[in-house]
């Protein structure tokens, strides 16, 4: 077996800048997928590419704003295009604003959910035809699509009202779609991290941010996920951080 599974796959990352997008994307490059990376700003996305470029990996970088529909379907399109096909698409891109709804502006309730829900579903929406089309003609005989939630999908709290709507919609969006791809050989599977560093600040209420786990934790998971043989599916896997109760 090849020590890199991924070899000749390619794999696309939305928020690609963030500190999961940016170790996923790491973690495939590893692994040997191309990947293209998918964030707003390409000044970020560029210094991102350097440091995988300078690993060996070939990467491309597609700065596109993905909660608008057709700059997120030229994104995906453009990777494919480029790269020649789509085998793995992990829609990482994701934003956790808390407060009640009494002091919520509205604003921020539409930002969560433009790129929380309307940006992972204009992604994947342009991104399935193509990843059916790698499950038939790959080596591997498989694609893969990977959703980022929370345990925020599984459990409401406090503050946090429209943003677990938007993960407990992307739970049942992704169990919808795992059996609606089943027969297309594109394994659908949702990663759940909790308390992760770059976002313990915002729930430090709530967890000891020195438990946080690391970008490069889910990052594991993700690259577990992907590389199994296409008999296995994993299809959710939750994470939490070792003191995080909730």
């Amino acid at each position: 077996m090849s020590d890199q599974p991924l070899e000749g796959a390619v794999a696309l990352v939305t928020g690609a800048t963030g500190g999961i997008g940016r170790a996923t994307a790491r973690r495939l490059v590893r692994e040997g997928a191309a990947v293209a990376l998918v964030a707003t700003r390409g000044d970020q996305l560029d210094r991102v590419a350097a440091d995988l470029i300078g690993l060996g990996g070939q990467v491309i970088t597609v700065a596109a704003d993905i909660t608008e529909p057709a700059l997120a379907y030229r994104a995906v399109e453009d990777t494919h295009d480029r790269l020649g096909r789509l085998d793995i698409l992990v829609n990482s891109a994701s934003v956790m604003v808390l407060d009640t709804a009494l002091h919520s502006p509205i604003e921020e309730w539409d930002r969560m959910i433009s790129l929380n829900v309307s940006a992972l579903l204009h992604v994947t929406h342009a991104a399935v035809p193509y990843l059916i089309d790698a499950a038939a003609t790959s080596a591997r005989g498989v694609a893969d699509l990977v959703n980022l939630g929370s345990p925020a999908g599984r459990a409401a709290r406090p503050t946090g009202s429209v943003y677990n709507l938007t993960k407990f919609g992307l739970n049942g969006f992704t169990e919808s779609l795992r059996q609606e791809l089943l027969t297309e050989r594109v394994r659908v599977s949702v990663v759940a991290p909790g308390v992760v560093d770059e976002t313990a600040d915002a729930d430090h209420r709530q967890t000891d941010p020195t438990d946080a786990l690391r970008p490069q934790d889910i990052a594991d998971v993700i690259a577990y996920i992907v590389t199994r043989e296409r008999r296995i599916a994993v299809n959710e896997i939750l994470l939490r951080a070792g003191g995080q109760t909730w």
